[in-house]
């Protein structure tokens, strides 16, 4: 894949491109030099990525790891093939997706995003996909990213909030099939969808009834179909250090704010990790007048969920238990986070790797664009079907 971009790349003599790209750049860092200090952005960047490289991408790789011998076994014993009947019925219409997808979603709901890129590596999975369908396991993978762990938080919060969380997942859902099928609409354009090939591909795989399996005795296939899925979460896990190091440090620099002193209260940047100019919950306020009335939004304070999990879900949701506390969020407020908690889950933070391991560098901005549009209705769906039924 590394040789066919190089081969994509066209000459260009040094242009007005060269210097506007100059003056962006010194504008950025001047930018947010002059509020956080030049020594100490540097500072904050630094830390930030390596914090990311030791308690964000270790663990996504030990994730991918697991995941990648779950899916092996899956598919080593006949689970995929069984998945993929039983779920065709329902995946097809609504997602425009081979049945077998649904392992993959049900894998990110119990774990995190990149689990389904350890899905899209193996070839017992993957040979129920047409070519253009692949790419677009990075944005249904990413709806339910992380579902169980944001569900079971927001009903943790009291038992006021069971109901809202279940509207919320059921958002998930809604805005998980529209981000998908955006998708599908560029993927089908840049693959042209050649019929031919995927004729081709059908009439190998046409017999489903029947699969490659490993030698060996049950034991000898377990163990073999484990070892070699968790190698393959190695490969991913090292596949997405770029990617989640440098979009998210941007991300979070731009996210969060400076320390605030838990015994004065007072803020300040000190230099350590995830401090930032909170430019994005700037915004987010001042397109609140738009915000609230699709989202039911009764105080401007709430927008900072949805503009956080932007960045990190995690850090979306320690802002809830503040947010009760100061009685500044309601039940509606509560069905709306847990669906755009779980649809967007960090999307910007994780999608340069995801869609970088799925060798479709090329579509990235396009994964991002339709999975903004997914979580937003995901959002609006869940306020609308809880106006009705809360």
């Amino acid at each position: 894949m590394t040789q066919e971009r190089l081969t994509k790349r066209r000459v260009k003599p040094i242009g007005i491109e060269t210097f506007v790209f100059i003056t962006i750049l010194i504008a950025g860092f001047s930018y947010i030099a002059n509020i956080m200090g030049a020594g100490i952005m540097f500072k904050v960047i630094m830390n930030t990525a390596h914090d990311l490289l030791l308690n964000t991408v270790f663990l996504i790789m030990a994730m991918a790891v697991l995941a990648g011998a779950l899916s092996a076994l899956l598919s080593e014993f006949g689970v995929i093939e069984l998945l993929n009947k039983v779920f065709a019925i329902f995946m097809k219409p609504l997602y425009g997706l081979p049945g077998a997808s649904i392992a993959g979603a049900v894998t990110t709901y119990l774990s995190d995003n990149p689990a389904i890129i350890s899905f899209s590596k193996d070839k017992s999975f993957t040979r129920y996909f047409k070519n253009y369908q692949i790419p677009a396991l990075c944005n249904l993978g990413t709806s339910f990213g992380m579902g169980l762990v944001v569900t079971t938080f927001m009903i943790s919060q009291g038992s006021q909030y069971v109901l809202p969380a279940v509207i919320g997942n059921i958002g998930a859902i809604i805005g998980s099939i529209i981000s998908v099928r955006i998708m599908l609409h560029f993927t089908k354009k840049f693959y042209k969808q050649d019929d031919k090939k995927d004729t081709i591909k059908a009439e190998i795989n046409k017999d489903e009834d029947y699969r490659e399996i490993r030698d060996g005795s049950v034991f000898q296939r377990v163990l073999d179909a484990m070892l070699e899925g968790g190698k393959s979460g190695v490969d991913l896990g090292l596949a997405i250090i770029p990617g989640v190091l440098i979009v998210c440090t941007l991300v979070m620099l731009l996210t969060f704010g400076p320390t605030i002193d838990p015994e004065t209260g007072k803020s300040a940047y000190t230099g350590v990790a995830y401090e930032g100019i909170a430019l994005l919950p700037v915004i987010g306020e001042k397109l609140s007048f738009i915000l609230e009335p699709l989202f039911g939004f009764t105080s401007p304070e709430a927008i900072a969920f949805p503009i956080t999990s932007l960045g990190a879900v995690g850090a979306a949701m320690s802002l809830v238990p503040k947010f009760i506390v100061d009685g500044v969020v309601t039940p509606n407020d509560i069905a709306v986070f847990t669906a755009m908690g779980m649809c967007w889950s960090g999307y910007l933070s994780t999608h340069v790797g995801m869609m970088d391991a799925l060798n479709a560098r090329e579509l990235t901005s396009k994964a991002i664009f339709s999975h903004t549009i997914g979580g937003i209705c995901a959002g609006v769906a869940s306020h609308f079907i809880f106006m009705l039924v809360g």
